[in-house]
């Protein structure tokens, strides 16, 4: 693989990939992200930078779980959930993210 494909590569993958794209104002695909959408982005984070948090658990379970449904079956991360001592998946949460599936 050469080091331009590896690079490219490894700018779209991992946890800040998105932000690094968004404080750049370029997409992956290299076009510029229209200001009106980085406005907008800006306005909403500004509001939740200002929320109070529930706690640190809360919010580790949270994303656990919106990101670990798009990796997992559903018995397999309410298993890793309650085994790691979080809640199990809530019905909630089972009707939003695997009610379709």
């Amino acid at each position: 693989m050469s080091s331009e494909t590896n690079s490219a590569a490894q700018s779209t993958t991992g946890a800040d990939a998105i932000d690094v794209a968004i404080a750049s104002g370029i997409d992956f695909d290299g076009t510029p992200i229209p200001q009106a959408k980085l406005d907008l982005y800006q306005q909403v984070m500004g509001l939740e930078s200002g929320r109070q948090r529930s706690g640190v658990s809360n919010t580790m379970r949270s994303r656990i779980v919106r990101i670990g449904v798009k990796h997992l079956p559903q018995n397999e991360l309410d298993k890793m959930l309650v085994a790691a001592d979080f809640a199990p998946l809530k019905d909630k949460e089972v009707a939003f993210y695997y009610g379709g599936k």
